[in-house]
């Protein structure tokens, strides 16, 4: 009975190679037998169906024969799984005698095996750093310019983080013959991949020093302090981080610098509580300001404002006075403060109290 390929790579057949391609790397992630979910079965499937629908040539005679035409010898010989993974375990990954011609095997599966077959010509780059800063509620609130000073792996202030003696020059690696990459094999379920990766001795520049710097033997970085000026945005908030592109630790010659995240910790302010960009706060008010409604003053980010209690107030109820909150971080405006009444209950009150509040609850 003849396979519906398209069907089981999930494509259309108006499907272009990129759309193929896409589809089959997405199952093969799915059904391959070294992951939990993997169906070696369902695999098989996968890659028969790929070898036709990758090949032009083959994909016309199916398009036109149906998967049938492979019994009468119509695709060269069949699709043999032995035969594929053999192919697949050749020198540069390619699939030329399977009837791949022109499909890298690393581009395909290297995330399956850790990206290992992918060529890369990117540069190395050094750690990424995390420090912390303490801010005070309201500079967290308004923001503020706070410096950062940490001790880290830098480019070499006399060689620029090139490895060479000032004037002396660079001359063609001779590890990688000047192309910055060598090639590595690298042993996969699938056997031995061979792959490319960035040249460890000229970090992937082809160049090497003639003759090294003193002030850091030829390795591009030197240990010192660096000082960094630090924006804190206004509404930032406890815990979040901001990220210094290129301010973290340098990993040498040909390399770049990673990042610096630096994580805020916010000290609390007696009297407020944040939530998001809401500011919430307490007023002790007395009975009678409640009963009888009244003009307070409270407390708020932009100094004392007064708010006024109508008659009739209960305890507990809230009051918002809007955009008395947090600036909204990449957003306009600000959260709203939200002040919430808490009536003065006296515990012991005199006989006149007490019997003025009498005739106040005969008249209630």
């Amino acid at each position: 009975m003849s396979k519906d390929y398209y069907k089981i790579l999930g494509v259309d057949k108006s499907a272009n190679k990129d759309e193929i391609k896409k589809a089959f790397r997405k199952l093969a992630h799915e059904h391959h037998p070294d992951k939990k979910t993997g169906n070696e079965e369902k695999f098989k499937e996968i890659n028969e169906a790929f070898q036709i629908l990758g090949d032009d040539t083959k994909r016309a005679q199916y398009d036109q024969y149906g998967s049938d035409f492979e019994q009468q010898g119509g695709f060269g010989g069949g699709m043999n799984w032995n035969d594929f993974m053999n192919s697949a375990r050749g020198q540069g990954g390619g699939f030329g005698g399977a009837g791949f011609d022109g499909i890298d095997l690393g581009d395909i599966f290297g995330d399956i095996f850790g990206g290992g077959g992918r060529r890369s010509s990117r540069q190395a780059k050094g750690s990424d750093i995390q420090v912390s800063v303490e801010l005070e509620f309201r500079e967290a609130i308004f923001g503020i310019e706070k410096e950062i000073r940490l001790t880290k792996n830098n480019a070499c202030d006399v060689c620029s983080g090139s490895g060479a003696e000032p004037g002396s020059g660079t001359e063609t690696c001779s590890e990688c013959r000047g192309q910055g990459q060598v090639k590595r094999v690298q042993q996969t379920i699938l056997g031995a991949m061979q792959t490319v990766v960035t040249c460890q001795r000229c970090q992937g520049a082809g160049q090497i020093p003639k003759k090294v710097c003193k002030h850091c033997n030829g390795k591009g970085i030197t240990r010192t302090e660096s000082k960094y000026k630090v924006k804190i945005p206004a509404g930032i908030a406890d815990g979040e981080m901001i990220r210094l592109t290129g301010k973290g630790e340098s990993a040498g010659v040909g390399s770049v610098a990673g990042d610096l995240y630096v994580r805020v910790h916010v000290r609390s302010e007696k009297g407020y509580e944040r939530e998001g960009f809401d500011i919430f706060t307490n007023i002790v008010i007395s009975y009678p300001q409640a009963v009888l409604g009244d003009k307070v003053e409270i407390e708020t980010l932009e100094g004392k404002k007064k708010l006024v209690i109508p008659e009739g107030t209960t305890s507990g109820q809230k009051f918002k006075l809007k955009a008395l909150g947090v600036p909204k971080l990449q957003r306009s405006g600000r959260g709203d403060q939200y002040v919430t009444v808490i009536i003065d209950v006296p515990k012991k009150v005199s006989r006149k109290a007490k019997k003025l509040l009498e005739e106040l609850s005969s008249e209630l």
